[in-house]
């Protein structure tokens, strides 16, 4: 159980560093702002932080 904690915690700092890299600032908060959503377990939240990702990406 350890080593998967570990392993998911070096995959999201590296997909943020990623994120970062390709979108700046703005890519770092809605990042941040899907992954509050989904920990929270709100779509409002997780879902500005999607639809700001998919502005991003298009």
């Amino acid at each position: 159980m350890p080593y998967f904690a570990l392993a998911a915690a070096i995959l999201a700092v590296g997909f943020e560093q990623i994120v970062q890299s390709r979108f700046g600032a703005t890519g770092i908060v809605a990042f941040l702002l899907l992954t509050i959503g989904v920990k929270a377990k709100s779509p409002a939240i997780g879902g500005v932080g999607a639809v700001l990702l998919l502005l991003l990406m298009s």
